[in-house]
């Protein structure tokens, strides 16, 4: 194998990224990394408005699609238009998630249903779709957004959740075992508590109550204590993370999941 520099191997230009939930939190963050480093991005979400606005904000390269990526037209719609605009896909990014709390003893089956189509089918959908035009290239990298409730749970309320990301934990390693033989790399990423748009809207604004040192949630004081660097992450801290994954910095990881939560699990 050629040898790299560090500019080179975190150089994306003429790559073709393709980014679900892409509008906000960690997507968007993924976003605009990789067009710091040049690369052709879609950026897809449900959200058609604040879609298209963060996609001009990212400039010419950017290119947004609305998608639903629990509806198997919408996805093969999408992949459609990344190909249709880039003629490729170099990486896909599966970062599309919701997680409504709820216990499982009041849980309606249609909303456990809905939290598994769009975390997990959509996983499975895209990285099909993508996966049968990585083969025919012979070279890709697909990451996987999961989480650490895909290793330990976090609080009741998330069943649905959990079972998705741990659904989404052993798909990412089986389909690596089926992609390696076309030279696609598949892993994983497993943040922690991130300090996006929707956890805060989940906690009712605790956490930028607890940077602030004012009223906190107990869940959040909480769940802060456990963590050892003592404070949620910041989108950007994920989006970097996918950049390894997706550069040749990590060329010998396959099937692989790194765990990005300031400790949790530690505790």
């Amino acid at each position: 194998m050629s040898t790299k520099n560090i500019e080179q191997i975190f150089n994306f230009k003429s790559q073709v990224v393709l980014v679900t939930g892409g509008a906000k939190g960690i997507g968007f963050a993924i976003c605009k990394r990789f067009a710091e480093q040049g690369a052709n991005i879609v950026l897809s979400d449900i959200d058609e408005a604040v879609g298209k606005e963060k996609a001009r904000n990212l400039g010419g390269n950017c290119r947004f699609f609305k998608a639903d990526v629990s509806q198997g037209k919408e996805v093969v719609d999408l992949v459609d238009f990344t190909l249709q605009e880039f003629g490729k896909i170099d990486v896909l990014v599966n970062n599309a998630g919701i997680f409504p709390s709820k216990p499982a003893l009041e849980m309606e089956t249609d909303l456990w249903d809905k939290i598994q189509a769009v975390n997990l089918k959509g996983v499975f959908m895209l990285s099909r779709e993508v996966g049968k035009i990585m083969a025919q290239q012979k070279s890709g990298n697909i990451v996987n957004i999961a989480s650490i409730d895909a290793l330990h749970p976090s609080q009741i309320g998330l069943a649905s959740y959990d079972a998705s990301k741990h659904g989404v934990w052993g798909f990412t390693k089986n389909f690596a075992l089926e992609m390696a033989q076309y030279n696609v790399r598949v892993n994983a990423i497993a943040p922690g508590g991130i300090a996006t748009e929707g956890v805060e809207e989940m906690t009712g604004g605790a956490i930028k109550a607890n940077q602030e040192q004012e009223k906190q949630s107990e869940f959040i004081k909480q769940f802060t204590a456990r963590i050892p660097l003592k404070r949620f992450g910041q989108p950007d801290e994920i989006a970097t993370v996918v950049l390894f994954l997706a550069s040749s910095a990590s060329s010998y990881l396959t099937g692989s999941m790194i765990v990005a939560d300031g400790g949790y699990l530690l505790s």
